[in-house]
């Protein structure tokens, strides 16, 4: 199985970190809160790494993935959503946490950043990497109605199954 390359946006964000440009990322915090693209700081930083011919919300995804990278550029290339969350699930956070998943594989279009932005500020205070790549992937087929449900369903799996690999290794 071939891997997949990391995606140019990626790794320009990535740059940002590197080169610590605090007024870069910066700005794009600014996103936070605020419908995809609809915050001017961000558009210098964005708009010169968008591919032609998008859709409205693939668009949209990559303001809200810069944002989102910009409050917390920790990184990886394993896994996706569903993964990072499994990790930081406890007997003591289960319900919580699972209530909380099912609100984000469930949400409206335009609701899933408010979504996403309370999940990523729980990975950050957890210290989990986020697959960034893996995660622009899938917010760029997130409404698509075929392959939208295939995405959530990887993170179901990743998310439930992780609780079923576990109990069978502890057998």
């Amino acid at each position: 199985m071939s891997e997949k390359k990391e995606h140019y946006f990626i790794i320009y964000l990535k740059s940002l970190v590197e080169k610590d440009d605090r007024g870069a990322l910066a700005s794009l915090r600014r996103g936070l809160g605020q419908k995809p693209g609809a915050a001017p700081e961000m558009y210098r930083y964005v708009i010169p790494h968008l591919p032609k011919n998008l859709s409205e919300w693939q668009e949209e995804s990559y303001y809200l993935i810069a944002a989102l990278f910009a409050s917390h550029p920790l990184s990886t290339d394993k896994g996706n959503l569903g993964d990072h969350l499994a990790k930081i699930r406890t007997k003591d956070n289960e319900t919580a946490l699972e209530r909380r998943f099912t609100a984000l594989l469930s949400a409206h279009l335009d609701d899933l950043p408010d979504y996403l932005r309370q999940t990523i500020s729980l990975l950050k205070s957890k210290e989990i990497p986020v697959n960034w790549n893996q995660m622009l992937n899938d917010l760029q087929w997130w409404s698509h109605p075929e392959y939208g449900d295939r995405v959530r369903k990887r993170w179901a799996t990743a998310f439930w199954g992780s609780r079923q690999a576990s109990a069978d290794e502890s057998k």
